[in-house]
């Protein structure tokens, strides 16, 4: 399968320039845990919502004036919409990650999550377990 038949589309993105306030309102607003950074059309980096806490509260900034784009995740693994599923598995088990952003020429385009696989590959053992069940269930030839 590819990654555009699973992927979510049109993630959410903010500026870097964005305050950190602003970026934990468009998580609020969309119920999302993470949202781009982009600049320019280009993928910059992540956030997530760990991030705010970890890179922001903890190491008590002043969140009304730490911005996006000095608390993102920067070096981040990417997929493009017609790389396979299992690339999308390769990377996260790799990179140890639980979301990777879909782009097209450094354009974000979607994002796939951990669980967005995790329902993938359930989904492929239920239909293997039906397809075995259904041979095991057929009269065998001559009988």
């Amino acid at each position: 399968m590819k990654i555009r038949e699973m992927m979510t589309p049109a993630p959410v993105s903010v500026s870097p320039a964005e305050p950190v306030p602003g970026v934990a309102k468009a998580m609020r607003e969309t119920g999302v845990g993470c949202v781009l950074v982009v600049a320019g059309g280009r993928l910059t980096g992540l956030i997530t919502d760990r991030d705010i806490a970890v890179r922001v509260l903890a190491e008590g900034r002043d969140p009304r004036v730490t911005r996006a784009g000095t608390v993102c995740s920067g070096d981040l693994a990417t997929l493009g919409p017609d790389d396979d599923t299992d690339e999308a598995v390769r990377l996260i088990r790799e990179r140890a990650v639980r979301r990777i952003p879909v782009v097209e020429q450094g354009a974000p385009v979607g994002i796939v999550s951990l669980g967005d696989l995790t329902v993938l590959l359930a989904e492929r053992e239920a239909v293997a377990e039906r397809e075995a069940l259904a041979g095991a269930a057929a009269p065998e030839p001559g009988s």
